[in-house]
Formats: C-alpha cells, sequence, structure tokens
C-alpha cells in the first residue's frame, strides 16, 4: 500500500511540474483607458474627471420627459437592483471607512426613454432596440434610450463605470458613451436535460447573462436522457421521462418565472425541442412515438428516433407544438433536427416499405428531411417562426427564407465554408462552433473564444448581414449546479464582448486587464466566476 501510495505522489507531482512550466502565453495587465468595461461600447470618451458618488445622496429616476413613467414595472426593478449593484457592497464593507476629501457629487441619474412605445410591458424580440446615450456629469447623469432594453443595457455601463479609492468611496468619471449591439442575437445555451438545472442556477446565471449584455437564453430543455419539461397537455411525458417526477421538473409556474425573470433583464427565451433524434425520453411518456428497432426479422426491444410514418406522430405533435407556442412567447421556437442516427430506421420492415412507396430509395437522409418539412408546417401554422441545426439545411429540406440556420459542426475552415453556403443561399445564420464552452482546456482558452468571428468568412456584405449573431454552448453531459457557473464564466464574456462591440476591438491585453475586473465584479455580485489566471479580487466568492 505504502508503494502504491508514493507511486501515486510521484505521478501527481510529475503532473504538477508539467502542468507549472507548460508554455502558455497570457497576456499583459495594462492600465486600459476604458476601466473595466465590459463589454466594450461602441463609443466611449471617459475624462479623468472624476465624482463622488453616495449612498444616501444618489437615486436612479426616470426623466420628467420620458415615454416610460413611475408604472413602468421592468424599469423601476432595474433601478432597485442597479443601485444595490452599486452601493449594496460599499454598504456592508465600507460604511465606517475613512472617506477622502469632499469633492463635486453625481447625485442623480436620470433614465429618458423617448420612443412612444417604450415596451414596458412587451418582451424583447430579435428586433429591439437596444441602443442608448449616457452622459455622465455633476451633479446629474442622463442615460438616453429609444426603448427599455437600451436603458437596461446602459444601466450595466453606468454600474461599470462607478469604482472605489483606496479609502472605500465611490467614484464615477465624467464620460460620454454611445453603444449600439453589433449582432442582435447574442446568446447562451443552456442544457438541462443530460443534467437537471435547479431554478436559482438558471436564474443566477440569466443575472450574469445581463451582466454581459447577452439577450437570449437557449433553453435545451429536453433530450435523450430526460424530459423535465411538465406538459400540460401530455403530463406523462414528463412523469415517465424525467429524472424524478416531482423534484427533477419545470412545472409551468417555474417555466413562467424563467421567462419573466429573463423579460426583466431583457433577454428572451428560445426553448428547443430537438426531434426527431434525441428523443428517448419522449418515448417513455409517449407510447407509439418512437420507431422500433429490429435484429433481424424480430423487433429487438429498442427504440430509435421518432417514427416519421405514422399519422399519429404528426398528431402528436401538432398538439404538442401548440403547447410551447402558447407557453413561450418568443418569436422562434428551435426544432433541432441534428446527429440523426438512421440505423433503427434501416432495420425496421414499415419504414424500408415506406421509403419504397415514397421512392426515396435508400436515401434516408430523404425520410428525415420528410419528417422535418411536416414539422416545419406544424410550427408554421402556430405563427411562430423556427430555428434548426446545420443538418436540415445541408440535407436539402424545403425552408422558408426567414429559417434561422445554427451553425455548429467543423473545424474552422469547415465552420466558415458553411456560413458561407448557408448565406449565400439567402437564410440567416446563427455561429457557435467556436464557441462550444463544454470543451475545457488548461490555460488561457478565453483567447480563442474572442478571436473567433460570425463575419470571418469569404461572402459578400449582403451575405454577411443575414449573419444575425452568435451563442456560446454549455452541454450538460459534466455540468450541473455544482460547476455549471464557474464553466460558463468568464469564457462566455470573451464571446459576448465579440458579439457586442465593434469588431476592430482586438486587443488582447486590453481585454484581459478590463476582462480580469469585470471577473471581480462579477463575484462581488455572487457570480463564482472562474479566474482567468493568479491574482485576488478585492472582494472574494463567499458562497461556498
Amino acid at each position: 500500500m505504502a508503494v502504491m501510495n508514493l507511486a501515486v505522489l510521484l505521478l501527481a507531482a510529475s503532473v504538477c511540474f508539467c502542468s507549472r512550466h507548460k508554455s502558455e502565453k497570457v497576456p499583459k495587465l495594462v492600465n486600459s483607458q476604458y476601466g473595466s468595461l465590459w463589454p466594450l461600447p461602441q463609443s466611449a470618451q471617459i475624462s479623468v474627471t472624476a465624482f463622488q458618488l453616495s449612498r444616501s445622496g444618489f437615486q436612479i429616476v426616470h426623466a420628467p420627459k420620458s415615454s416610460a413613467g413611475p408604472r413602468c414595472y421592468l424599469l423601476g426593478e432595474a433601478f432597485r437592483r442597479y443601485f444595490e449593484y452599486i452601493f449594496g457592497y460599499s454598504k456592508r464593507q465600507n460604511k465606517d471607512r475613512k472617506q477622502s476629501g469632499a469633492g463635486a457629487e453625481v447625485s442623480e441619474l436620470q433614465v429618458l426613454i423617448t420612443s412612444s412605445a417604450p415596451q414596458c410591458d412587451g418582451y424583447p424580440s430579435v428586433s429591439s432596440d437596444e441602443s442608448y446615450q449616457l452622459t455622465v456629469d455633476q451633479p446629474t447623469a442622463v442615460l438616453t434610450a429609444p426603448e427599455v432594453w437600451g436603458a437596461l443595457r446602459g444601466l450595466e455601463t453606468f454600474s461599470q463605470l462607478v469604482y472605489k479609492d483606496e479609502y472605500g468611496t465611490l467614484h464615477i468619471n465624467r464620460s460620454e458613451i454611445k453603444d449600439f449591439p453589433r449582432f442582435n442575437h447574442r446568446g447562451i445555451l443552456m442544457d438541462s436535460s443530460r443534467h437537471f438545472l435547479p431554478l436559482k442556477v438558471i436564474l443566477a446565471n440569466l443575472d450574469a447573462m445581463a451582466m454581459n449584455k447577452y439577450n437570449v437564453f437557449h433553453w435545451h430543455i429536453v433530450d435523450d436522457q430526460s424530459f423535465p419539461y411538465q406538459s400540460p397537455l401530455f403530463p406523462e411525458l414528463s412523469k415517465k421521462g424525467s429524472y424524478h417526477p416531482y423534484t427533477h421538473v419545470y412545472t409551468p409556474t417555474d417555466v413562467k418565472m424563467v421567462i419573466e425573470f429573463a423579460r426583466m433583464r431583457g433577454i428572451r427565451v428560445i426553448s428547443e425541442f430537438d426531434t426527431p433524434g434525441h428523443t428517448q425520453s419522449w418515448g417513455l411518456g409517449q407510447k407509439g412515438l418512437l420507431t422500433p428497432c429490429y435484429s433481424g426479422e424480430k423487433p429487438s426491444g429498442t427504440f430509435g428516433p421518432v417514427n416519421p410514418i405514422l399519422n399519429s406522430t404528426y398528431d402528436f405533435m401538432t398538439q404538442f407544438f401548440k403547447e410551447v407556442s402558447s407557453v413561450f412567447p418568443e418569436a422562434y421556437i428551435h426544432l433541432g433536427g441534428d446527429e440523426v442516427d438512421f440505423s433503427c430506421w434501416k432495420s425496421n420492415p414499415d419504414i424500408q416499405k415506406f421509403m419504397e412507396q415514397q421512392g426515396f430509395g435508400s436515401d434516408y437522409s430523404k425520410l428525415e428531411s420528410y419528417y422535418i418539412q411536416r414539422i416545419l408546417d406544424i410550427v408554421t401554422g402556430t405563427r411562430k417562426g423556427y430555428m434548426v441545426w446545420q443538418e436540415v439545411f445541408d440535407n436539402g429540406v424545403k425552408l422558408k427564407l426567414d429559417t434561422l440556420i445554427h451553425v455548429w459542426k467543423g473545424s474552422e475552415e469547415q465552420y466558415k465554408a458553411e456560413m458561407a453556403a448557408v448565406t449565400a443561399a439567402g437564410f440567416q445564420a446563427l455561429l457557435s462552433t467556436p464557441w462550444y464552452l463544454n470543451r475545457i482546456s488548461y490555460g488561457q482558452d478565453w483567447q480563442q473564444s474572442y478571436k473567433a468571428d460570425p463575419h470571418s468568412f469569404n461572402g459578400t456584405d449582403a451575405q454577411k448581414k443575414l449573419v444575425i449573431g452568435g451563442e456560446a454552448c454549455l452541454w450538460g453531459e459534466f455540468v450541473d449546479a455544482t460547476n455549471l457557473t464557474p464553466r460558463l464564466w468568464p469564457r462566455a464574456s470573451a464571446v459576448a464582448e465579440r458579439l457586442w462591440s465593434d469588431k476592430d476591438v482586438r486587443d488582447i491585453d486590453d481585454a484581459y486587464s478590463r476582462l480580469s475586473q469585470h471577473r471581480c465584479r462579477m463575484v462581488q455580485r455572487g457570480i463564482p466566476a472562474e479566474p482567468l489566471f493568479v491574482g485576488h479580487c478585492d472582494y472574494e466568492y463567499g458562497g461556498l
């Protein structure tokens, strides 16, 4: 036993030695002229003139001529949230500290919404206006935005401009910021099927998304492993298909809470119900939905993808997607369509006969296309748009031109070719391939995410305009509530800046300096974001 323990220790020591001396390029910490702003605004002029802020002397209010007044609950909640972000920590930690010399104060942030339809009671959409202008001066700062969505982004920027001196006094510099996102779709995919994600984890990450100006939560809510979505129409789906029918499901109330919590932060919730593959959990609660697999001439007792030849399949899907379209107010549903294994279909004699009747020969991608086309027609009938993974496009399914193609496969060269092909065909494109954050490595892997760009493919300006953004994906095979948040942040922050800021914002050293401070700010706000490299935050995470 002693010899074995010694061997283990020696192995561990050698691994530690190799890791410690691994060659890696660590960016330099520089004094960024933009402080800790993240993602970097389109235009930011920050003066050296500084003003103080005090909890007792500062307030966030509606501007007198704003079209959104005190009845705008969304902004009222945002005012309270950002006031606490700015002052909550300082109140707890610095209330007895010595104050630096008196100076001019910013006593008020006025928020002016200029549109006649401020969207206080609406839901964000792909066409929502997130632009804003922020002027910080003494005694009043003014945040101007056409809609509440831009005001939310501007409040985040204002909070990021605030910093404290060695005595704990809060300051903000005279600033002039004009800002808007480069891409309209900036998303995070979280997977609640491989491992169930408790509601509080989802909500915490929606908060973190708002801190990084993300605006889409792509909820990959069900898959082969479990079906946690509780359907009012088909309760057996979660009763039989979830890990536990009471503790590991999302009730209608839970789903409403997620949607409303996201709305209050300017975040769309796009649900994904992936078919015909990735559906093993569906079959547990909906008998006859999946294809029986055969071993020779007899059923093997196992099941494959959704059975595409039965009328009952489409009757079920019609009712199910009608329900989904009413539950999720978002204009799009993600229908998946990826990674369909044809082996079970090939083994089934009824499907073989159907293939003959349809003239499909032995090309099972035509059968897949037949199924997906019918699903697309069903969803069109609910007046929803749809998003699909790239295989649907690659297999030649007939698609409406407003379909959103989600690119996720291949090497850098391959995904760039795919983006060119999708947009050349006139379809809108969304990129995820370089941003699969479930793939982890040792060191500064955020840099690779930061350098990738949705427009880095050969195409015309018209093609580039069809790229509406991208998503960082965190698949759940090795992720649950214990490690989701630190694995996601601040690595997803790198993607956030690429999708928000100007295409020429690429200075790695400047980004590293700002991101290190932004990561500490997230930690201070209760988000256990992992470190970028050695160092410390003034306020360490205390949630353990």
